[in-house]
């Protein structure tokens, strides 16, 4: 039965009835009510036909329920993906055409399967690989471009650069939207403003012939439930120009399922499966292909309003579903009449709550190297527009080349008894030396393939320039970790050290390290080697075998 509910995750959901059940239904219809009109105007920016947008929030968010590892987490089309498949087809095809769906689709075939093989491999670390300040960057300059896109359609014209004439209607429509959606979040945040905005433009358009005018409205949207959708075969080469944008879609995707996947473990105090999460967002994206429309990922903001909504389990979201179900069946035609300008007073209002320069001084203030990096990050996603997955893919290589330089360079300082009985940094201290004739260091790092040769020339340049050393002391509390590189290379070291009649005193050694250590025969039994349990054992042993003061402190 455990492996059964581990396949189907849904099996775990609790019966719905009583409080559970009224509790999932008012969640389930609140975020319905904001998923829908966010769902058409996410088409838009996508370039995908704004039904396309109302698929995506069907059977994929079924789907994802089903399967995640998080149920409550609302998925479906969102901003940051939306634009990254908007990026990905430019140049490609042409938008809303029939070809840029059917590469949509491969997009989401592509990006699903590699999620989908990610999570059965139980590769989930790998959201790890993007750290907060490359999506922090990347987030930011993305805002910048979805904003700068939709202000024509917010204002009625045709480009801003260079500028063409104003359509009055359509602007006012388009700011009045906007403002009456920033003031809603403020006042009211749980409020489907997004929804009255939708509706309401609807009826005036309708009302005061906004069309007839020369408006541009959403027009005409099929009714019915998607039907199946097989894509075209690609040939080859235009499969390959989409691998690279599936996996930034896939990743970028994944990080927003994090953020609102660990949001949600910590309200219930559960562990964050993400390997599961992974399959379920993967099998979410196969969904959306197979109905005809594009990659999908988790809301934040939907996923914060369905918890504050009360969701206690999967049910909410199949509340949801339904209520998606009932806009494709019976209620598309209300939608032809909204302008096209209040849609991109959503998307505008959605990610001007993402919009967060002060957060480049923040990371500034903890780290100027990874704010350099989240700098180029945002530059480079800025320029390389609209292909803006190369500015992931930067900022991906710089943190982990930053990364790399940090275990290739680790923290090694001679170390001295501060005066509060503990060992720091000799020469930021300004402390005395442990003893005479004594080098005494720690490295605070693991001892492998990336640390170990740094490590020796430490000891060796000290050595060279400090001819009366008898003895080496490492402080290898903070070694938690050894490989065979850095097994050869301590051995290597010591018998270099014995040779110069200089004695080597390790000091609290993890057992791991010792253990392989031992079996890589790198311990013997010898005169020019010291093992202590701890750091005052060490001290004690030190003080007798280097002559040092009677009054020498011992922690």
């Amino acid at each position: 039965m455990d492996k059964l509910t581990r396949m189907l995750p849904f099996l775990r959901w609790p019966r719905p009835a009583g409080n559970l059940l009224r509790s999932d239904l008012i969640a389930g219809v609140t975020v319905g009510l904001v998923a829908v009109p966010q769902a058409v105007a996410y088409a838009a920016l996508a370039g995908m036909p704004v039904v396309a947008g109302i698929y995506a929030s069907f059977l994929p968010t079924l789907v994802a329920a089903l399967f995640a590892g998080t149920p409550r987490v609302s998925v479906g089309p969102t901003a940051l993906t939306c634009l990254l498949v908007y990026a990905s087809l430019s140049g490609l095809a042409e938008p809303g055409s029939a070809q840029w769906v059917a590469l949509a689709v491969w997009l989401a075939l592509l990006s699903g399967v590699l999620q989908i093989v990610l999570g059965l491999a139980r590769f989930g670390w790998v959201v790890q690989l993007v750290n907060a300040p490359v999506l922090m960057a990347f987030t930011q300059a993305a805002t910048v471009l979805i904003i700068w896109s939709q202000l024509p359609a917010l204002l009625g014209t045709s480009s801003l650069w260079p500028p063409s004439p104003l359509h009055l209607p359509a602007a006012l429509f388009g700011v009045l939207a906007l403002v009456a959606l920033l003031v809603g979040k403020r006042l009211a945040p749980n409020f489907p403003m997004v929804l009255v905005c939708v509706v309401g433009a609807g009826v005036v358009s309708w009302a005061v012939g906004f069309e007839a005018g020369g408006g541009a409205v959403i027009g005409a949207l099929p009714s019915g439930l998607p039907g199946f959708y097989l894509p075209p075969l690609m040939a080859a080469q235009q499969v390959a120009d989409l691998l690279v944008p599936a996996m930034v879609i896939a990743l970028v995707s994944f990080m927003e399922t994090a953020s609102s996947a660990k949001t949600d473990n910590q309200k219930t105090r559960q562990p964050w499966n993400e390997n599961q999460d992974l399959i379920g967002q993967g099998l979410a994206k196969l969904a959306s292909a197979f109905t005809g429309s594009f990659p999908t990922s988790s809301s934040f903001s939907r996923s914060a309003l369905n918890l504050f909504a009360g969701a206690q389990s999967g049910w909410s979201s199949v509340v949801t579903v339904l209520m998606v179900m009932m806009v494709l069946l019976w209620l598309t035609p209300a939608l032809s009449y909204v302008p096209k300008a209040v849609l991109s007073a959503v998307v505008v209002a959605a990610v001007l709550g993402v919009m967060k320069p002060r957060s480049f001084v923040k990371v500034w203030r903890v780290s100027r190297v990874e704010a350099a990096i989240a700098g180029l990050t945002f530059v480079v996603t800025l320029l390389t527009a609209p292909r803006i997955y190369w500015g992931v893919i930067t900022g991906v290589l710089l943190g982990l080349s930053h990364f790399l330089y940090q275990r290739l360079h680790p923290r090694i300082i001679e170390v001295g008894l501060h005066p509060d009985g503990s060992l720091r940094d000799r020469h930021l201290w300004n402390l005395p030396p442990l003893a005479p004739a004594l080098y005494a260091l720690r490295m605070d790092s693991a001892l492998n393939f990336a640390s170990a040769a740094t490590l020796e020339r430490n000891i060796t340049e000290h050595l060279a320039t400090h001819r009366d050393v008898a003895h080496v002391c490492l402080f290898a509390q903070p070694i938690n970790h050894m490989d065979a590189t850095g097994a050869e290379v301590f051995g290597q070291l010591r018998r270099v050290l014995a040779d110069n009649q200089v004695t080597l005193h390790i000091s609290g050694i993890k057992l791991p390290v010792e253990k392989l250590l031992k079996t890589a025969g790198e311990l013997p039994d010898s005169p020019w080697l010291k093992l202590y349990r701890t750091d005052a054992d060490a001290l004690t042993a030190l003080q007798k075998q280097t002559a040092a003061p009677e009054d020498w402190p011992v922690i």
